[in-house]
Formats: structure tokens, sequence, C-alpha cells
């Protein structure tokens, strides 16, 4: 499934495994704050299980959204935005 995981969290030392966490869930970077990408249930729930071991509820938040494959593709973006393809893992497809 697409799922965004967006934080502001106050804590370095938190904020770093949140950030390792996501990537070895296999989510990207799309923002400081921001990933997104495909993910299995199981690891979302382990991302979900262990973001809230992490964080301190009074200072900080994280939000994780799942979304359609159909409304990803119809996002709009402006700017420094990021590679959709990426993201879907369709490039990754292209090469195997």
């Amino acid at each position: 499934m697409l799922v965004w995981a967006i934080y502001d969290i106050t804590s370095d030392k938190a904020r770093r495994k949140i950030v390792k966490a996501c990537k070895k869930a296999g989510l990207y970077r799309v923002q400081k704050s921001v990933f997104l990408g495909n993910i299995e249930p199981n690891d979302l729930d382990e991302l979900y299980l262990f973001s809230s071991e992490q964080i301190n509820p009074k200072t900080d938040s994280v939000y994780i959204f799942q979304m359609t494959e159909k409304n990803f593709k119809a996002t709009k973006t402006l700017g420094l935005a990021f590679d959709k393809d990426l993201v879907t893992d369709e490039i990754r497809e292209l090469f195997l």
C-alpha cells in the first residue's frame, strides 16, 4: 500500500530513529520530515508501533496516511517535486 509518513519530532535522537525506520520500511524521503512509498501491511504496523515508542506524545507528532495509487497519480506538485515513478517503484520495474 502507498503510505505518507510525516513527522514533527523535537528530539534529534528520536528523529534519527524514525528516519532510519522509514528508510528500512522502504519509504523514500521526499522532504526533510516527509517520507512516501509502498509498504507492506506488517511493515506499516511495525513502523507505527516503533514510532509510538520513540516520540513524546506531549511535544511530537507522527502522521501516517494511506493513499490509493489512483489518488496518488492525481496529485499535483509544484517546485522541486519528487519523482512519482521512483516512489511507486515503476522505475525499478523497468530495470528488472
